[in-house]
This record gives structure tokens, sequence and C-alpha cells, in this order.
């Protein structure tokens, strides 16, 4: 098997190949800071070797629940919100048919995802949609709190249990959760539920390659342990003991990290494949969460070409030069669509007939790429030699690696997110939880 591919190349008319390459030993003293735990948060390191400790009983044990699912139901609800669904979502959508959800002939139940949000429209509309079907639940929290999750989960279980009945609902629901505390975990034990660990020192962002992401990417039909080989390989690639020159984690952190300095304050991930779109969800969530603290870090964002070339392409062409993109780039298709011959030829597309449907796409890819770079905005390339499990898995583990680099490099803490919880105390304050009584008070007389 091939390795994905990044090239930094056209970022040095922007930033010279000098000025990153004199980031070798900063990088290499932060992937070593990471291995060796003496960085900032490292007590949330336990994904660094994650794919490597992996062992065959554990593959097997979540092969046979997700075979247990995928028998005894039509759809799977999978309950969680920010790390706790995305890598999953972003796996799925990667690697499922466009229009899997019109086939008459799955073989695999339907995936959907609650708990992401708390909108009672799509909760009333999601469950209309099973009433009457066969349906299961991977819920997935540490604390079994979490206001999103834990009220779709509270919703859904009930609607299981007046479907199933009692019984016979827990055996169609999976929690993953804290190993030993927690609302989630206290009610698993109490109902019996099959349950999973989420590791202490693991955070959600970077825990699709446990079981947040294995259990629902096997319930979809897909082979976790190709995805799990393609994470070890770019693990070992990545290695302390790699050099930076061949680093592709460490070589990213840097680059990134110099046109930051150089004012690109906003980093663009752009994808030419639809099924990318929350690959860049998940990327958009890791990078943000990761690094967006001390009033420090790039901005993510995320565009799917072609499409948004005809909505943001003038800004991206043409805009303040703060940004610079990321592109992902599939060489390989996995299906050929030829561009048939028209005699009248009225859209004047004659000139493509007999051509592939991806070299047009790749003509636009590299005219787009040859376009901005004359636009003033510096590319990046990461190339996967075809869309599966394998590269999917390489991927995901150089975005998580070369994340962990970066915010040592950046000097903040990649793995706590304290600012996530300023909302938090201002949502239970209006809504009067108890224990908030005084911030109640306060939050009402701002208002």
């Amino acid at each position: 098997m091939q390795n994905i591919k990044l090239t930094i190349d056209k970022a040095f008319g922007f930033v010279s190949k000098e000025s990153v390459t004199g980031y070798k030993s900063t990088a290499s003293a932060a992937n070593k800071a990471l291995h060796e735990g003496t960085g900032k948060g490292n007590d949330f390191l336990g994904w660094l070797n994650l794919p490597t400790s992996i062992d065959e009983a554990h593959l097997a044990d979540v092969e046979n629940t997700a075979k247990i699912l995928r028998e005894n139901c039509e759809v799977v609800v999978v309950i969680g919100i920010g790390g706790s669904y995305l890598g999953a979502k972003a796996v799925i959508d990667a690697l499922s048919n466009s229009f899997d959800w019109l086939q008459s002939d799955r073989k695999a139940p339907v995936i959907v995802y609650a708990g992401q949000n708390i909108g009672e429209d799509y909760l009333y509309e999601l469950q209309e949609l099973l009433k009457n079907k066969k349906f299961g639940i991977i819920s997935i929290s540490k604390s079994g709190t979490t206001t999103e999750p834990a009220l779709a989960f509270r919703l859904l279980k009930t609607q299981l249990e007046q479907q199933q009945g009692k019984e016979a609902a827990k055996q169609l629901i999976v929690a993953v959760t804290d190993k030993a505390r927690g609302a989630l975990r206290t009610l698993a034990v109490q109902e019996g539920y099959k349950t999973y660990v989420i590791e202490d020192n693991i955070g959600g962002r970077y825990s699709v390659l446990s079981p947040v992401g294995l259990l629902p990417i096997a319930v979809a039909g897909f082979d976790i342990r190709q995805l799990v080989q393609g994470a070890v390989s770019m693990e070992k690639l990545c290695g302390t003991d790699t050099p930076f020159e061949d680093n592709p984690a460490a070589q990213y952190a840097a680059v990134r990290n110099e046109l930051y300095k150089s004012g690109k304050k906003i980093e663009i991930l752009v994808n030419y494949h639809p099924k990318l779109h929350f690959v860049s969800e998940w990327w958009k969530q890791l990078y943000g969460e990761s690094e967006g603290k001390d009033n420090l870090g790039i901005f993510p964002a995320a565009v799917d070409f072609t499409t948004d070339l005809h909505s943001m392409g003038q800004w991206i062409q043409e805009g303040e030069r703060t940004i610079f993109e990321t592109v992902i780039s599939v060489q390989e298709s996995n299906h050929k669509v030829l561009v048939p011959s028209d005699t009248a030829n009225l859209d004047g597309l004659n000139f493509l007939a007999g051509k592939r449907v991806d070299e047009v796409n790749k003509m636009a890819e590299l005219g787009t790429l040859l376009a901005h770079i004359d636009g003033g905005v510096p590319n990046l390339k990461i190339e996967l030699p075809k869309l599966n499990e394998f590269y999917l898995g390489q991927l995901l583990y150089f975005f998580e690696k070369a994340c962990g680099i970066s915010g040592y490099i950046l000097g903040v803490n990649p793995f706590d997110q304290p600012g996530v919880e300023a909302y938090k105390k201002n949502m239970f304050a209006l809504l009067e939880k108890p224990g908030f009584e005084e911030a109640t008070k306060a939050i009402k007389a701002r208002l």
C-alpha cells in the first residue's frame, strides 16, 4: 500500500523554504514532548499510540456488537455531539454510496444521528421516522449529562422501550462512556446495556479510532481493521524516529505555523470529492477546539469544490489576503463515467466527449490551484491514492498527530477546551437549573 502524500512547495512563494525548514528542531521537540508526555495536556495523550494498541480481541468484540445491531435494526441512531459523532460520520459518509438511503437492497442499517443539536423539529421528525421501525441506539457520552445528547437519549430510549418493550430495548442499546462514573455508566450498569469505554486520557475530538468511531463505522458495514491498519502505518511514519524531512505531520505543523506567523490567519480545507464534506467538519473541530485559545490560533474553514467555487470562489480569489488552502485530493475515483458525444452539441461540451468525469474534475482542481496561487493564496496538498478505509485511517491519524505538534509549536494546550463551558453556564442559568440560582439572578439582571 502507498501512503497519503503531503506537498507544501506551493507555499514557498509566500514563505521561504528555509523558514519552514527552520522549524525542524521545534517540531521535533514538540513531537518528542508528545511521546514523552512532558507537554501541556499530557493527561490526554491516549490517542497517540491508540492504533498500535488495538488488539484482535477488541476488534472482534466491536465487530460482534455491530453484527447484532446490523441483524436486528433497520435504523441505528448514533447519539453524540462534537467528537462523539463527527469522526464516525466523516468516515461513514466518505465510504457510503451517495444515495444509500434510497437503496432498497441495503445490507446495513441506515445510520442517523441525534444529540448533535437541540432542534425540536429535527427530533420530532426523527421520532416520526422511527415509528414502526426496528431501531437501535449507540449513545456516546463520557458523562451522560451533556445537554444535547442526554436530551436525545432520554427521548429515544423512551420511544424504543415503548415500541419494543423494555427488555427487548436493552439488547438494542449500546453505551460508549466512562469506565467507572457518570450518568450513562450508572444507567448502563442498572439496565445491563452492552458498553464500551472512552478512556479518561482520550478527548472527544481525538476519539475516532476508539469505540466512539469504530462501532458506528462497523455497524455501517465498513472494514474497521483496514481503517486501523491505515492509522497504524501513519502512527509509525510520524514517530519521533522519522526525520523532519520525511515526517508529514511535522512538516504540515511547521508550514501552517509559518504561514500563520506571516499573516495567514485562516486555513481553508478544500476537497473536490463531495463525500469528504464531513471529513472537513471533523477537521474543523479538531483544529478549532485544539488551537483556538489564549487569543491565538488559525481559524479553520472548509469548502466543497467545485460547488463552492460558484459561491465562495470570488472571495477566495480576490478577498482579503489572510488565507491559505489545504487541498485534499483523491487520485483515483472508485467508478468510471465517460462524457458522451451529442450531435447537436448545444451545450458546447463535445470537446469533452470520451473523457472521464474525473479528468474534468482534476483539471478544475489544477486550474483552481494555479488561479488561487496567482491570486495570493498559498496552497498545501494532501493526496489520497483512493478513498477507502486504509487511506482514511492514515488521513485521520495524520491530522491528529499534526494537530498535537502544531498546538505545541503555537504554545497552547491542544487537548483542553475551557472556552466551551461559557455558553453552557449561561444556558443553564437561563433555564434555571438547580444550583445556578445566583447565576440566574445575575443573567436576568443583564437582560
